[in-house]
């Protein structure tokens, strides 16, 4: 039944993603909009590249650093790769990325899976923090435009379907307090059969994982680190407004606005946001004056930039990770019981 069920999810993510970009092209001319993609100026989507792969350097060094608390110091390189492959695979299916590194960083550098899971968690929650200052600078720049476009593009659907189905509402919470009451309970298990055993080797790694952010040395180079991936991604989408004559007029607060509508488009379960990324970041142009097709053609050209670099670092990460790249223990020379073991 397993084999099954991961194919027919990569097709309905696929699916929601195809008809969200059918949705925002069903009126343009998609001639057109390639024909103007053709005419835009590449040194300014190249500079863009540039500040995206430095942003994924950084990224790759943020996770070493929360790893070092637990006694592992893996090479960058493989880090880095780990990191890529993920990107790639969440192309695949949404969130399969973030489990997909922690396996490829286990099998080059001998980190036990469970601990990089725990890790990973923490980067997420650091990325969740800085998406949320982003959206408190915007609501503080462009509070007019940022309000409404959320009440109208996100928050507004949101609550059409929560008021639509309490009962699906009322499922998942209890859902969710069942799945905390069941790790609690397994927690707490003193004679427990085999298979909670190894359920709960696995929670206790996660959690040791997670903790690693108390421990860091350099709590400073974290933050700078975290501070500096969002800054890299401002850049991104500043960078590009030159590069079309529809979008060059755009200021800092306009791209700190569209770096934030996208990064909540990055987070919907999409295979890379496809077409949600398109549908809001157009919509949100025209509220500075961009046409419909001109936002359309500017959210297509930097979506396309970022996804074509993510896919051929990743696959470059995946043939190196899996063909040239040997294990290697990254266990430091620690203190006994410093590693969390």
């Amino acid at each position: 039944m397993k084999r099954f069920l991961t194919p027919l999810r990569y097709l309905v993510f696929l699916g929601i993603g195809a008809l969200l970009l059918w949705l925002t092209f069903r009126h343009q001319d998609f001639g057109l909009v390639l024909e103007k993609i053709k005419h835009a100026n590449l040194w300014w989507l190249l500079l863009s590249v540039v500040l995206g792969i430095l942003a994924l350097i950084s990224r790759a060094m943020r996770w070493r650093q929360l790893m070092e608390p637990l006694g592992y110091k893996p090479r960058l390189l493989s880090t880095f790769n780990a990191v890529m492959f993920g990107y790639m695979a969440n192309m695949a299916i949404p969130r399969l990325g973030e489990i997909s590194r922690c396996g490829a960083l286990n099998k080059s550098e001998e980190i036990p899976f469970d601990k990089l899971v725990g890790t990973v968690i923490v980067e997420r929650i650091a990325d969740v923090i800085m998406l949320i200052v982003s959206i408190l600078m915007v609501t503080i720049l462009e509070f007019d435009l940022l309000g409404g476009f959320l009440k109208e593009h996100i928050f507004g659907p949101i609550m059409d379907k929560i008021a639509g189905s309490p009962i699906l509402v009322g499922a998942v919470v209890i859902i969710i307090i069942a799945g905390i009451a069941a790790v609690i309970g397994i927690l707490r298990m003193s004679n427990p059969p085999a298979i909670v055993i190894r359920i709960q080797r696995l929670l206790t790694g996660i959690f040791q994982g997670v903790k690693s952010i108390t421990k860091l040395k350099n709590k400073g180079l974290f933050l700078f680190h975290s501070i500096f991936i969002w800054v890299m991604y401002f850049l991104v989408t500043f960078v590009c407004f030159p590069a079309l004559e529809s979008t060059a007029h755009l200021d800092a607060s306009a791209a700190l606005f569209v770096m934030v509508i996208g990064g909540i488009a990055m987070t919907a379960p999409v295979q890379g946001g496809i077409g949600v990324y398109h549908l809001l970041v157009s919509s949100g142009l025209t509220l500075y004056a961009v046409s419909e097709s001109d936002g359309i053609v500017f959210a297509t050209m930097v979506h396309s930039t970022q996804t074509l670099l993510l896919i051929g670092l990743g696959a470059i990460s995946m043939v190196y990770l899996f063909f040239f790249t040997k294990p290697k223990p990254s266990k430091l020379n620690v203190t006994p019981g410093s590693t969390g073991k």
